[in-house]
């Protein structure tokens, strides 16, 4: 019997927005599905905030539509079951962590326990601490804490890790599988592609209010044909560089020759060929960050200088 496809729980259509003689977004569509985690990159400038904000009913959309929950961005009954984590946050510094998740609980009718939210922020150990005491990355996590306390469906990500070191960036990424295992969809941006490449269902690329490419991280890769090769060797960058086939060529932070080529099997024989004392060969395929530096290179300059956020 077939299956009738649910309805997304966020939904751009056709979606533009223009501030003055600049054009932050043109005619995007974006959809975001029950138990999905969607990557929404771009450089600096490229319409993920402004995006975002028509999604959240802060702005609407010049032409197009924005919907919540097929509702009004800015309708109470989607707002209840939205949870936000935007890059600022009005947070009075004098209230314990503790007192700051507890007062965001109380806007819900059903929130999660208070413990759950502190645990899945991990913020058990500074749990009694005042908020303007705590570090960068620790605001951080009591923002991500505040933004999950109301068991939202849908949750807005705006590049969540800033700030935090590698082991609460781990612990942040393994609450947000966990949420989107639950049923959760998450609208993620983020300037750490690693992130991205490890939490992602589908990535979409945007650039000067356009959409550049989409789909799964695999198809993302697949965009470019690159293979990235790393060996120690006495054979200079320069040299390499210059050989038929190769992109670039040269030395890495730790001293390991780095060769980035369209095929790697012509450029490794040539390389064990030259350097007989060859040794640590690597030969890896093109990463998510391959993809996105490839297409947003090709997508040309900014259309004035007021570039949109």
């Amino acid at each position: 019997m077939d299956t009738v496809p649910r309805a997304p729980l966020a939904r751009l259509q056709q979606a533009g927005k223009q501030y003055g003689r600049t054009r932050a977004l043109e005619q995007l569509d974006l959809e975001l599905h029950a138990g999905q985690v969607l990557a929404l990159l771009g450089p600096n400038g490229a319409g993920k905030t402004t995006a975002i904000g028509l999604l959240l009913g802060l702005h609407a959309p010049d032409a197009g539509t924005a919907e919540l929950f097929g509702l009004p961005p800015h309708s109470l009954q989607a707002r209840r079951r939205t949870g936000v984590m935007l890059q600022t946050a009005g947070i009075p510094d004098t209230l314990q962590v503790r007192e700051l998740v507890a007062l965001a609980r109380s806007y819900y009718p059903q929130p999660r326990a208070l413990e759950e939210c502190l645990a899945l922020a991990g913020l058990q150990e500074v749990q009694r601490r005042r908020y303007g005491q705590l570090s960068g990355g620790q605001q951080r996590r009591v923002q991500f804490a505040m933004a999950v306390c109301g068991r939202p469906q849908l949750l807005f990500l705006d590049e969540p890790t800033t700030g935090l070191d590698i082991d609460a960036r781990q612990g942040l990424w393994r609450a947000i599988r966990e949420l989107a295992a639950q049923g959760c969809a998450v609208l993620l941006t983020t300037h750490y592609l690693e992130e991205a490449e490890a939490l992602a269902d589908r990535v979409m690329v945007i650039d000067h209010g356009r959409l550049l490419a989409q789909g799964t991280v695999e198809e993302m890769r697949a965009r470019v044909s690159q293979r990235r090769i790393g060996c120690v060797s006495v054979l200079a960058p320069a040299q390499v560089a210059a050989w038929a086939g190769v992109q670039d060529a040269r030395a890495g932070e730790d001293g390991r020759l780095q060769v980035i080529a369209a095929q790697a099997e012509p450029v490794v024989r040539r390389l064990l060929a030259e350097d007989p004392s060859l040794s640590e060969l690597e030969v890896r395929r093109a990463g998510l960050a391959d993809a996105f530096l490839a297409l947003t290179a090709r997508s040309g300059p900014p259309m004035n200088a007021e570039e949109a956020a």
